[in-house]
């Protein structure tokens, strides 16, 4: 098994290689910027932690992460656009449009949602760019709720905002890995405890959404039970499943 640091590693090279489409032009300068803002690459490392420990092949599961992190990215670049968060700085750099401006921010975010699709589409099978789909759909219901102050319901504004793409990285590493429908189940529960456990340490972090509704100790009661429960899924798994039990302790403890 690889470590996460090696994982990431491995996907670091692939997408410094990755071959975007040539009538892209010169916004392919702003889809590299966005896509090299030293980020954790979390999503990308379980997805590939999750298609390693279901017995399935690294290199066969990258463009499935890589499109992915494109999803993601794109995300990030539009919500920081003046229009949603109005954002001018992330990960400590200007962000894509205080960088590029609005207009090319709006189309850099763009191409990297229909490059995502291109390597979803890639694979053999359709369910990868199904699962790609329903994920991104899921994920941008979250935001619309977020931005339009529909969030009586918190827990469900944030399951589709952030825990979808955390439960699609573990549905793509079992897809890319072949792994049965009717054996994921148990996977794709623990996903979403990440999602849930990421989302509210964020918050709390942030001082935002759950810390806000819940105050930061509610809140961190929250996250220590969706670790908790997402320690005891990974046990019930038949799987060497150590990589994803430290990316559940790193996250349960991060900082920044």
């Amino acid at each position: 098994m690889r470590t996460a640091d090696e994982l990431r590693d491995s996907f670091d090279g692939y997408l410094a290689m990755l071959p975007l489409a040539p009538e892209l032009g010169r916004l392919e300068e702003a889809l590299r910027y966005a896509l090299e803002s030293g980020g954790k690459r979390i999503r990308p490392i379980l997805c590939l932690a999750v298609a390693e420990a279901a017995h399935g092949d690294i290199e066969t599961t990258l463009p499935a992460a890589a499109a992915l992190e494109l999803v993601h990215t794109f995300s990030l670049v539009h919500d920081d656009l003046p229009a949603l968060d109005d954002d001018a700085e992330r990960r400590g750099r200007p962000s894509t449009h205080a960088a590029f401006g609005d207009g090319v921010a709006v189309l850099a975010g763009d191409a990297l949602l229909v490059e995502a699709f291109r390597l979803a589409l890639s694979y053999d099978d359709p369910a990868i760019a199904r699962e790609l789909a329903d994920a991104t759909v899921g994920m941008i219901g979250g935001q619309h709720r977020d931005i339009t102050g529909d969030d009586v319901d918190l827990a469900e504004v944030e399951r589709l905002k952030t825990g979808r793409l955390f439960a699609a990285a573990v549905g793509l590493g079992l897809r890319s890995a072949g792994v049965p429908d009717e054996e994921q189940a148990p996977w794709r529960v623990f996903g979403e405890e990440l999602g849930l456990l990421f989302q509210v340490v964020d918050d709390i972090l942030d001082g935002d959404g759950f810390a806000v509704r819940l105050g930061v100790v509610g809140a961190r009661r929250l996250a220590d039970a969706a670790a908790a429960r997402a320690r005891e899924r990974l046990d019930g798994l038949v799987a060497e499943t150590s990589v994803l039990a430290e990316l559940v302790d790193g996250l349960a403890v991060r900082t920044a």
